[in-house]
């Protein structure tokens, strides 16, 4: 018994031993790691020692004409913590740090939550950073994903919560991280946002401003996601709320409840076009490279061009109210090449909401910030797309001699009804060829053309080839009123998809940038894409330009001397009209110029059952024919 002692208090004295030699080996494992990725970093106190980072510029083709400076400054003014609302304090830590209290500058269960997420994922996308974290990160280091790079900001954020109090690295965080549009630290952005000290900022403000700091660019309330800004700011405010950090009545007077912004006085050029350009950019390169490395942006952007797009929308705009259209957009694309020449979001980006106190989205006629030429949902786009189904029948070996009857037709139920079309102006002609039912654009003729000849899931395939990217839903959903513009598009997709027309059946891409350099003119990316892949025949693309330039066979019901007609040169050109009078299209092309044209209102509202020839054809021909005086077209051969 005795040795049974002996032997089991020998081996636990060993265990001991080897136990308290692994730990010590722990121990110098992890000092040899904090050493090794310590060495050479900088003292968290020296916040003043960084490096001053350069501004990108966007320019336009030429690189003359500067459009827009990607935090040209870092407009900042430092104060102290004492006045900095304690509802901004409150949301910025509930938004971006709710254990900043009781960690010691890591928090060990968010960053094995983040490194799990990242290892399903497959790439380093979530961070799961303490404020302290964010800090260090902004200050001193890069925003690479790197294991060495979270291991170094890992070991700062630990030294600076050893050295300095919660409330002096919040001050500091406060006073550091970015808010979009250049604005660093409270103050600023709340000068530049409210107009108003940080001191004095209300519940809602400070949740609005909390919201932005997670993707400031991408939340940007001047810009296409400003719903989402919204959104998170509610999420934050609800947060608070669940914790009782503030009154539950205060807190329900501040959601819902969208707070009021200072108009956008950033000096910008072609804004529509230069903010989708920055979007596409932070998706490449992030927005800290962008802010940090002084790159060169050329854009494909036609500046003498844009300036004419805006100057003719703004005198169109004015003529469309008269109609109950109080918005419009315009694109011009190079069909040889995809690259976007000119693109108007709106009539006036810069202009008030209609009417003026109006929610986005629900009773704006108006709406200055949405970009109606990329903006989704879409629009429909009425007789518009006829020439996609026409192409896709002409495909199968039909052509414009084809006869097809225009007679009241019953196609059969859809939408728990019959479904029965007729003709723009109530008549029906009899039989008629394709080209004077695309010419013409009669509806009941265009439907046969769907049902019998081209075929729906056939149309819908070839309208996706040729650039439609909204179409993705079964082809049951958009039934035979597809061919009629009961599918939701893009501006941007259609007038890229007339441009397979005008390039003879080669698909296009959107191309808005055409070359990036670094701050030493090292190219850093140059777009060379010419367009090859073939979606349509040369013999259907010159039949469907030889058909929609036919100005005899269009004049029964659009009349001699209509907008569409062109007499200096060929512009097969379409009109659109949804049937609630909705929106009207006009999109037409040269050899050397796709324009697509969209008129209505934000929300929806109809205008004053005046169609595309009325509200959106003079803006397309008042274009196009300036834009030939720089772009000479070319004679289409024929079919």
């Amino acid at each position: 018994m005795n040795s049974f002692f002996q032997s089991t208090k020998k081996y636990f004295f060993l265990f001991l031993k080897i136990g308290a030699i692994i730990l010590a080996s722990l121990i110098s494992l992890i000092s040899l790691i904090f050493i090794y990725f310590a060495r050479d970093l900088p003292r968290p106190e020296k916040f003043t020692e960084k490096e001053t980072p350069q501004a990108s510029k966007i320019y336009d083709r030429t690189g003359k004409v500067l459009l827009y400076t990607i935090y040209g400054e870092e407009k900042r003014t430092i104060v102290p913590l004492s006045q900095i609302s304690p509802y901004l304090q409150k949301a910025v830590i509930e938004a971006e740090d709710a254990n900043f209290y009781q960690h010691h500058g890591i928090e060990l269960r968010a960053i094995i939550r983040s490194l799990w997420l990242n290892i399903q994922k497959g790439e380093p996308f979530y961070g799961g950073s303490t404020i302290s974290q964010q800090l260090i990160r902004s200050a001193f280091l890069s925003q690479d994903k790197t294991f060495k790079r979270k291991i170094r900001e890992i070991i700062l954020a630990i030294l600076l919560e050893r050295k300095y109090s919660k409330e002096q690295i919040l001050e500091w965080y406060l006073n550091q991280i970015p808010f979009g549009h250049n604005n660093y630290g409270a103050e600023a952005a709340s000068q530049f946002y409210f107009g108003k000290s940080a001191k004095d900022l209300s519940l809602n403000e400070s949740a609005f401003l909390a919201a932005l700091i997670q993707a400031p660019s991408y939340f940007s309330p001047y810009g296409e996601h400003k719903d989402e800004l919204l959104k998170r700011k509610d999420f934050i405010l609800e947060k608070l709320e669940r914790k009782k950090i503030f009154e539950s009545s205060l807190i329900q007077k501040a959601k819902n409840v969208e707070p009021k912004i200072l108009e956008l006085k950033t000096p910008i050029k072609a804004p529509h076009f230069t903010l989708y350009v920055k979007e596409l950019l932070e998706k490449e390169f992030g927005t800290d490279f962008l802010r940090e490395k002084g790159l060169k942006i050329y854009t494909t952007l036609d500046w003498d061009l844009q300036q004419t797009a805006e100057l003719l929308v703004a005198q169109q705009s004015k003529i469309n109210e008269n109609y109950g259209a109080f918005n419009l957009a315009l694109t011009a694309i190079n069909p040889k090449n995809g690259e976007v020449l000119a693109l108007v979001g709106s009539k006036d980006w810069f202009g008030e909401p209609y009417p003026k106190n109006c929610l986005p989205g629900k009773n704006c006629l108006f709406d200055p910030k949405t970009n109606i030429a990329i903006s989704l949902p879409g629009r429909q786009p009425g007789s518009a797309f006829k020439p996609f189904v026409y192409a896709a029948a002409f495909e199968k070996g039909f052509n414009d001699f084809t006869v097809v009857v225009d007679e009241p037709t019953n196609f059969g139920i859809w939408g728990g009804k019959p479904y029965t079309p007729k003709n723009y102006d109530g008549r029906f002609r009899g039989p008629v060829t394709l080209r004077q039912s695309l010419a013409q654009s009669l509806n009941v003729p265009s439907v046969k053309v769907l049902a019998y000849l081209a075929g729906l899931e056939e149309s819908i395939k070839k309208a996706r080839e040729m650039g439609i990217t909204t179409l993705n839903k079964p082809p049951s959903y958009y039934g035979l009123s597809l061919v009629l513009g009961g599918g939701e598009v893009r501006l941007l997709d259609m007038t890229l998809a007339y441009g397979v027309f005008a390039n003879e059946g080669k698909k296009l891409m959107p191309i808005f940038i055409l070359k990036i350099e670094d701050s030493q003119g090292n190219i850093l990316k140059e777009n060379n894409f010419v367009a090859t892949r073939r979606i349509l025949s040369t013999k259907t693309c010159r039949l469907i330009s030889d058909i929609l330039s036919d100005n005899q066979a269009r004049v029964p019901v659009f009349g001699q001397n209509s907008a569409l007609n062109i007499t200096e040169f060929q512009a097969p050109v379409k009109t659109g009209t949804t049937n609630d009078f909705k929106d009207g299209w006009t999109i037409g092309y040269t050899s050397e110029l796709v324009v697509g044209v969209w008129a209505g209102n934000n929300d929806g509202t109809p205008i004053f059952k005046e169609p595309g020839l009325t509200v959106a054809a003079p803006l397309w021909r008042n274009f196009i024919l300036e834009a030939a005086k720089k772009y000479p077209p070319k004679p289409f051969l024929k079919p």
